[in-house]
């Protein structure tokens, strides 16, 4: 099993735009091949991080993902656009699962 966190720097504005845009990601998701789990994570103290977090079969699961045509379509938007998005920035960790229950 795989783990990767995309802990995102969002200012307080701009949470609820970041929030709409991974609702829709969330339900995509379910389709997409060895993800286990994708969730939205928000600390509750004021200037607190979001954080995207999802589960895999396997890192070459997540590196296909990488890798398709679901995750050019998801990020489209983002590249496509001449705004800036509303994170000012992110922090990717990845983790391979030695225990779980």
């Amino acid at each position: 099993m795989y783990v990767v966190m995309n802990e995102l720097h969002v200012p307080n504005e701009a949470k609820e735009a970041m929030k709409g845009r991974f609702g829709k990601s969330a339900e995509n998701m379910k389709a997409i091949p060895g993800c286990l789990d994708f969730m939205f994570l928000e600390q509750d103290e004021e200037n607190g991080k979001q954080v995207v977090f999802t589960k895999w079969e396997s890192k070459q699961h997540y590196e296909d993902w990488l890798n398709s045509d679901a995750f050019k379509k998801a990020h489209q938007e983002k590249r496509e656009s001449k705004e800036k998005g509303p994170a000012s920035g992110s922090e990717l960790k990845a983790f391979e699962v030695i225990h779980h229950l």
